[in-house]
């Protein structure tokens, strides 16, 4: 469950006692795992979680983020250095009311510290046990790489899970990100597994809510109409809500995945959860994938064509796939 909705700070999120009961819904119904940062709603995201898991912290599993500002104006309270991230723990450890996170995300990458900084500050949490795993998000599948190939080679703590986003309109990481994150064995937590909503359907009609949103927006375009509508008439034959379709074709992939999910009113949490009393068949998840389907590009549509298969493979491709497999 996400948290970023815990505080009303911006302007759009739950109150304490709005966020009490989405939080109990979600536990009542089985859910532990409690996604938040350093950032959300100026703190009160992890002072709430603190507050909502104190009293049987270990059946939780708290991850919380470093790397955005607690201050602006003072590079010393943001990015990926060493300084800022045993402030921001520290603060974070405060906030949660533990002695320790269970998973820490890097945040975003902000390409002004060499991984090896990163992961040696990272490492050096482990070992104190204020971290117990670590994780990386919104970073390019290249740096991501390169990081866990320098943590096996040292020994150290490498990224366990990659947060990105991905959901039926945005399904770009694709391209590398999730075939990275598979072969470095790394668990997948998509955030907007709803595209921030426009999955449910309620933008299909024009509403002062959808005015207010850009018209070019890719989650609002023809194409996003197209794959929502797809994903609400799959919950019709279903008997399901068209969130439960969007959330299960994330979690329905061959890899581990945990979509993350938030709410800023019980009732949308209630639905959500109820996503794992069911699975989409093959067929609903074929037309899913088919309706919203993207271009790799180079090289990877370059190296699935038949004429660079046939002489990388010497006409034998199909024959090799199968002794893959």
């Amino acid at each position: 469950m996400g948290t970023m909705t815990f505080g009303s700070e911006w302007g759009w999120g739950a109150d304490y006692e709005e966020s009490k009961r989405i939080f109990d819904a979600y536990a009542n119904a089985g859910g532990n795992f409690i996604d938040t940062a350093n950032r959300y709603t100026e703190g009160s995201s992890e002072w709430f979680v603190g507050d909502f898991t104190t009293n049987d912290r270990d059946h939780f599993v708290i991850a919380t983020k470093y790397t955005l500002q607690d201050r602006s104006g003072d590079p010393n309270f943001a990015g990926n250095h060493r300084k800022n991230l045993k402030r921001s723990v520290s603060e974070s450890l405060k906030r949660l009311q533990t002695d320790h996170i269970d998973l820490l995300w890097l945040h975003a990458w902000d390409f002004t510290v060499a991984p090896e900084e990163v992961l040696r500050a990272l490492e050096d949490l482990v070992r104190l046990g204020d971290i117990h795993h670590i994780g990386v998000s919104d970073t390019p599948a290249w740096i991501v790489s390169q990081a866990n190939t320098i943590a096996e080679l040292r020994g150290w703590s490498s990224f366990v899970g990659l947060q990105i986003e991905y959901n039926l309109l945005q399904r770009t990481p694709e391209r590398d990100l999730m075939p990275m994150a598979k072969a470095f064995n790394m668990a997948v937590t998509p955030w907007a597994p709803l595209a921030g909503g426009a999955l449910t359907g309620k933008y299909l009609h024009e509403n002062e809510e959808a005015k207010r949103l850009k018209p070019e927006s890719a989650r609002l375009n023809e194409r996003a109409q197209l794959i929502t509508r797809e994903v609400v008439a799959i919950a019709q034959e279903l008997n399901v809500s068209p969130s439960q379709v969007a959330i299960n074709w994330t979690r329905q992939r061959d890899q581990v995945v945990v979509p993350i999910v938030g709410a800023r009113k019980v009732g949308q949490i209630e639905d959500c959860v109820k996503c794992v009393n069911f699975v989409l068949s093959d067929e609903h998840m074929q037309r899913l994938n088919n309706l919203s389907s993207i271009e790799l590009g180079f090289p990877h549509d370059f190296l699935a064509s038949d004429g660079v298969k046939n002489v990388v493979y010497s006409g034998q491709y199909d024959k090799i796939k199968d002794l893959k497999h």
